[in-house]
């Protein structure tokens, strides 16, 4: 049976070394996100960063722009929040209306304020191994993985999801740590035999149970990253838990998993821009 890797547990340790930080250093980062639109599961991300904030010690600003808002004032917000030197992160909320360009959004950002790491100056000095701010699910799952002592170095990592947002940096992430990354999507021809050779898989796609354990091999770590809801409506993830966890040396829970990592390391990149900023 699988050892449960308990992101809520870990990263309520990571706030709480991230807010004796704050609180010891003096510290006042300023962090502002921007929402477009009433997208209902945006909101409620937004407010779990808003309340990460708060007990972090990070001071949190919400722009919410009208569902029609054009890409021309967009870009005036973010040139303003770019210029606003009291602002040290800037996040904007995914998914945009889709009559907006997110990747010109994220590419306006300043950089030394792109606290989500998808500023394609910071994509890049992630490809090279430069210091950078890491996407925060890819952040979140490499924190995971060392706080469960788990040697990287040589080992076959399997990604299954190809997202700019999670499959391109955790490759990129487990590449940099000396791993050996495949990266699987809807196009693989055989998933399954993929998988049977890794010992690491991050499952990353966005469909309910696409993994079963018969595709594992014994004694894999399996990270879930997906977010589903079944016919139940209950959230689960992208890996059949149930029985993988029977097969699994170390396994994440869908929810409480990998999801309250992102958030963890959200608030460190936010923390770590407001250090940069204060040591020029």
């Amino acid at each position: 049976m699988a050892k449960l890797i308990n992101g809520s547990e870990i990263a309520k340790k990571i706030r709480g070394e991230l807010a004796e930080k704050v609180k010891k250093e003096k510290l006042s980062p300023n962090f502002a996100v921007v929402l477009c639109g009433d997208n209902e599961a945006s909101k409620v991300y937004v407010r779990i960063k808003s309340k990460a904030c708060e007990e972090v010690g990070i001071e949190f600003q919400e722009y919410h722009l009208k569902e029609e808002t054009t890409q021309e004032e967009l870009f005036k917000l973010i040139d303003k929040l770019n210029e606003d030197e009291t602002i040290d992160g800037i996040l904007i909320q995914a998914p945009l209306p889709k009559h907006l360009n997110y990747r010109e959004a994220a590419d306006r950002i300043d950089p030394e304020k792109d606290v989500d790491g998808f500023n394609s100056y910071n994509v890049g000095r992630l490809t090279i191994g430069d210091p950078t701010f890491i996407p925060c699910t890819p952040y979140g799952i490499m924190k995971m993985l060392e706080e469960c002592k788990i040697d990287l170095i040589g080992k076959k990592a399997v990604i299954v999801g190809r997202s700019n947002i999670v499959g391109k940096p955790m490759a990129q992430c487990l590449i940099n740590a000396s791993a050996t990354v495949t990266i699987c999507h809807s196009k693989t021809k055989d998933l399954k035999k993929e998988l049977k050779d890794a010992d690491i898989v991050i499952a990353a796609v966005g469909v309910e149970a696409l993994v079963k354990a018969d595709m594992l091999k014994e004694g894999a770590i399996v990270i879930d990253v997906g977010m589903n809801r079944n016919k139940e409506g209950k959230l689960c993830g992208d890996v059949d838990f149930t029985e993988a966890e029977k097969v699994a040396s170390y396994i994440t829970p869908v929810p409480g998993g990998v999801g309250p990592m992102t958030v963890a390391m959200l608030m460190n990149n936010v923390i770590k821009a407001h250090c940069n900023k204060i040591s020029k």
